[in-house]
């Protein structure tokens, strides 16, 4: 049992590391844990596999203050007063409930520091994409046009 319990603090020490952007320190992020809602007999009553993990964005000296706003902009939602806090409670053991905590909090930071697409422009189609659409169209209106059956009494 003990091992285990050094192995879980050990992973709450854990870096943050993003695919765009910078490494949050594990001493930017703050853990705690609770009892899972929902049925589960003894094990839930007893355990404590609800992780919560919570980052204050506003406080964090990983972001640079551009980063900061685009953060805000994208994530605002979702956070509270400058703190992204992401709950996990889908497994019955705490350290996977970890893992997934750490995977979609790098998630949403991801999402939100992906660079804007660019704007696009509206532009008219030119003379060659006018031609070859009138030339589709009148190739398909001959098409159906040969396909009609010829009656006697109108030729």
């Amino acid at each position: 049992m003990r091992v285990v319990s050094f192995y879980m603090m050990a992973e709450s020490n854990r870096d943050l590391r993003l695919r765009r952007g910078p490494v949050i320190p594990a001493r930017e992020l703050r853990w705690d844990f609770g009892p899972a809602s929902g049925p589960g007999g003894q094990h839930a009553n007893r355990s404590n596999t609800r992780v919560g993990l919570t980052l204050s964005i506003a406080r964090s000296s990983s972001f640079t203050d551009e980063e900061k706003l685009r953060i805000e902009d994208r994530l605002g939602s979702r956070m509270r007063s400058g703190t992204l806090r992401v709950v996990v409670d889908d497994h019955r053991s705490q350290w996977r409930n970890r893992q997934e905590a750490l995977q979609r909090m790098a998630a949403l930071l991801d999402q939100a520091l992906a660079p804007a697409p660019p704007v696009r422009r509206a532009t008219r189609p030119g003379r060659s994409a006018r031609r070859r659409r009138l030339d589709a169209k009148r190739r398909r209106s001959d098409i159906k046009r040969l396909r009609r059956t010829v009656r006697p009494d109108h030729e």
